[in-house]
């Protein structure tokens, strides 16, 4: 076999199949496109549009609640340090693509999850597909979505959403199918329904691994966002794109910076969140 050869008609049936695909789906990809750019629009007039101390004051306050004064005085300085640098309008847009792709993978992921637990055929399709998802590197995803959806929000969120998606997935499905088998036993012997059984034994047990899965997610979406501002993503991705292309040293050290500083934010919520979650349905 000439390896040239091959490796040339196989390019070549990629790239046919996907300019088919555009052409052919133009349609589906425009309102994909227009959705997905109308919820990153809707989520950053919500944390957008506010003064960004109403913004601070309300993460401050969930972080007061959640973990305690410390945090969220640390929190509100931190955040008002990235304002300070200007960063604030980058800083609120990389937030609203944060949450709306996390909120969206876990809408699919979740439920998906836990349908894989319940059904080890399901699962057996499901893990070997998300490994490939989970070792592919993240750029990957860029290239088609830039192909099918053009630069812009809607393709660095639809990227950041691939990724995210395959932690929730999986720690779910593991979240289920960690429930003992001792406490299944007793549930059927004592007569609960199916949906008895899921809420108040299987549920109670896979909330740890869920609440992870949904961290681990979170986690994964910032990373992409990076990535995702050679596309036009908009947002501190963008902003850090911007500054290797003109070699300004010290604005990527500022937008790096308030990325890091929204990163440890979120995720201390989201692990307070889960502290909180699996303590009550203890």
């Amino acid at each position: 076999m000439n390896t040239p050869d091959f490796s040339s008609g196989f390019d070549a049936a990629i790239n046919a199949g996907l300019e088919w695909l555009s052409d052919q789906g133009s349609f589906v990809f425009d309102a994909m496109n227009a959705w997905l750019s109308g919820l990153y629009q809707a989520v950053l007039w919500c944390v957008g549009t506010p003064p960004y101390s109403a913004v601070v004051a309300v993460l401050a306050l969930i972080g007061w609640r959640l973990v305690g004064l410390r945090f969220a005085v640390l929190s509100a300085a931190a955040l008002s340090f990235t304002a300070y640098m200007g960063l604030w309008p980058e800083t609120a847009s990389t937030l609203a693509l944060v949450l709306s792709s996390t909120v969206l993978a876990l809408l699919v992921a979740i439920p998906l999850g836990v349908v894989a637990g319940l059904a080890p055929v399901l699962d057996r399709v499901v893990d070997p597909c998300l490994d490939l998802l989970q070792t592919m590197p993240p750029y990957i995803y860029l290239l088609p979505a830039i192909a099918l959806l053009g630069y812009g929000p809607a393709t660095a969120l639809l990227a950041t959403f691939i990724v995210a998606l395959p932690p929730a997935l999986r720690l779910t499905s593991l979240g289920i199918r960690m429930t003992p088998r001792e406490f299944i036993e007793l549930g059927d012997a004592s007569g609960v329904s199916g949906w008895q059984m899921f809420f108040k034994i299987r549920l109670p047990f896979a909330l740890p691994s869920i609440m992870a899965g949904i961290n681990q997610s979170l986690m994964m979406a910032f990373g992409m966002v990076v990535i995702a501002g050679i596309v036009g993503s908009g947002g501190l991705g963008e902003a850090i794109y911007g500054a290797i292309r003109t070699l300004d040293i010290a604005k990527s050290i500022n937008a790096s910076i308030a990325i890091v500083v929204l990163t440890l934010i979120l995720d201390r919520l989201a692990q307070a969140t889960a502290t909180t979650r699996t303590g009550a349905a203890q």
